[in-house]
């Protein structure tokens, strides 16, 4: 199973950039989509984007389509989450997740249950 350690959260303002990242370790990596949720103060986790094990293909929630952009690194084991134009709404705790099945592709009809191994989480505070 897939081991996941996030990083790169912190306080950005309204508007600004941010950049997480998510190392893979203890699995065959690029055997497997990536997906990135995030969870805000009192609100559910909420899926927000994923990325085909292939790297060719992303999905994402409408919440933040054509502001955020996932990429991944199968070289290096690493999954990206470039968040652009960032607003109050996106504070959050975003966690990075590999699909429990391998060579498998839902896009943007990923649930939480599709996943089976989990970042420990990494805050994202924009300040209006």
């Amino acid at each position: 199973q897939v081991q996941l350690v996030e990083s790169g959260g912190g306080l950005v303002q309204t508007g600004g950039s941010l950049r997480v990242s998510c190392a893979a370790s203890g699995g065959t990596f690029s055997n497997y989509a990536m997906g990135w949720f995030r969870q805000g103060p009192g609100k559910e986790r909420e899926f927000v984007g994923a990325i085909h094990w292939s790297g060719a293909i992303t999905s994402y929630a409408d919440s933040v389509k054509g502001r955020f952009t996932i990429s991944r690194d199968n070289a290096k084991n690493t999954v990206a989450l470039q968040m652009n134009s960032l607003k109050p709404e996106d504070t959050a705790v975003y966690y990075c997740a590999a699909d429990a099945i391998r060579y498998r592709y839902r896009g943007r009809y990923y649930q939480g249950a599709d996943f089976g191994s989990w970042g420990q989480g990494t805050q994202v505070t924009v300040s209006s």
